[in-house]
């Protein structure tokens, strides 16, 4: 220990020295401004804002860009381009379909009847015109009310059906005769769409139809119904007639329009609206229909008046027109003319859901000199059948009797022509 101690000594002179060294390296010189050291700034250490000078204007504050981040774009593959906006998706209408409707069954309409009175060559072409369809067809001379034929007679003969749009003809002549409109009165039916009588005759338009029924009102459609013969017999002892039916009140749901534009809740037998059409025909005297039982009874016929119709002076004469535009151009197309033979009519379509058969009706007259003719066609069945259907029947009617110059003044029965065609049911297959 005695030994280390001088040892200890000097190593702290030699220290003290190297400190002296130190300080004087580290010391400025004589005459030199010591600098004070500034502490070097924490990282977490706030930092003063600079001064601003005076008159400048701090820069404005900009909104933060938003920055869409890039997509990566998978190694060794192009850089996807931006998608286009997406548009709108395209609206297509389905492409319609075509049904096709079977025709119903086909069926011998001339069973059972009794031709013993008929005019047998107005029933041989009423017979090839109908063909084996289900339906009936009435021919009358509106000069006297004689029923010149009766083409399934158990059908014409029973219980009204459903008039569809022939109902129209008495919606006319009531409006008329009331004074409601005239033959040149537009009715506005929709935004850019309007009709007058003619047209609407001719198109069979229901809203026109149904608006002159809703002022017109029960009572007086009613009143002119009743004075055309519907809901009651048309004929005078003919056996087996059934009448027709007219409703006590309006229905329920569409009020009176739905009876004078669609015939709703009424019931009319074919001899009804031939009876109704014979009277147009003839300017307005409603005879009983009489169906003659053999030929002296036809030879000895008489006409029976059953009463003159209280109409506008030219109620008449305005219905006629439009019923001539049904077959010039619209929907009676299918019964075509001569020249000088025009045809005038009235369709009906609809369903008879007492029943679930569709039924067209087509009822009309013929402008001719001689031999004037009364044609009412009623069909039944599926969707295939239509009141431009029954138009077709009846022109096929007109045209063979023109062919055979029945409405010529010297009109003679064709030569060889059979005596009575009594069945079609055996050309069916």
């Amino acid at each position: 220990m005695k030994n280390l101690f001088p040892v200890v000594l000097a190593l702290v002179g030699l220290l003290r020295f190297a400190g002296a060294a130190d300080t004087a390296a580290t010391t400025p010189a004589s005459g030199a401004v010591a600098k004070k050291r500034t502490p070097a700034r924490s990282v977490h250490a706030k930092r003063t804002p600079a001064r601003k000078s005076a008159g400048a204007k701090a820069p404005a504050a900009k909104a933060p860009v938003r920055r869409t981040p890039l997509r990566k774009t998978p190694a060794g593959k192009a850089p996807l381009k931006k998608a286009p906006a997406a548009k709108a998706p395209l609206k297509r209408t389905p492409a319609k379909r075509t049904t096709h409707y079977k025709p119903a069954p086909p069926v011998d309409p001339t069973e059972g009847d009794n031709v013993d009175g008929d005019d047998l060559t107005v029933r041989r072409a009423a017979v090839e015109a109908l063909g084996t369809m289900n339906g009936a067809v009435v021919a009358v001379d509106p000069a006297n009310g004689r029923v010149l034929s009766i083409v399934n007679q158990k059908l014409a003969l029973k219980s009204g059906f459903v008039p569809c749009s022939t109902i129209k003809l008495v919606t006319s002549l009531a409006a008329l005769s009331d004074g409601i409109i005239d033959r040149d009165t537009f009715v506005h039916v929709g935004r850019y769409s309007s009709f007058n009588l003619t047209t609407a005759i001719a198109h069979s338009n229901n809203p026109f139809f149904q608006r002159l029924g809703n002022q017109l009102g029960y009572e007086r459609v009613t009143h002119y119904a009743r004075m055309l013969g519907l809901g009651e017999k048309a004929g005078l002892g003919i056996n087996g007639e059934e009448p027709g039916s007219w409703p006590e009140k309006a229905p329920a749901g569409g009020g009176v329009g739905m009876m004078t534009a669609y015939g709703e809740n009424i019931l009319m037998t074919p001899l009804e609206l031939a009876a109704l059409l014979s009277s147009i025909a003839n300017g307005g005297k409603l005879y009983y229909l009489q169906y003659p039982r053999n030929e002296l009874e036809a030879d000895e016929l008489q006409p029976a008046l059953k009463r003159s119709l209280e109409l506008a002076p030219n109620g008449i004469a305005d219905v006629k027109v439009g019923m001539r535009g049904a077959v010039d151009f619209g929907t009676a197309r299918r019964a075509g003319y001569a020249s000088d033979e025009p045809i005038l009519g009235k369709t009906g379509t609809c369903t008879d859901f007492r029943m679930s058969n569709h039924m067209g009706w087509f009822g009309s007259f013929n402008e001719v000199d001689h031999h004037q003719l009364v044609i009412v066609v009623m069909l039944l069945g599926t969707k295939t059948v239509s009141g431009p259907v029954a138009s077709g029947v009846a022109g096929a009617i007109y045209r063979t009797l023109s062919e055979q110059r029945y409405f010529m003044a010297d009109a003679q029965p064709m030569p060889g022509a059979p005596g009575v065609l009594l069945s079609s049911h055996c050309c069916t297959q």
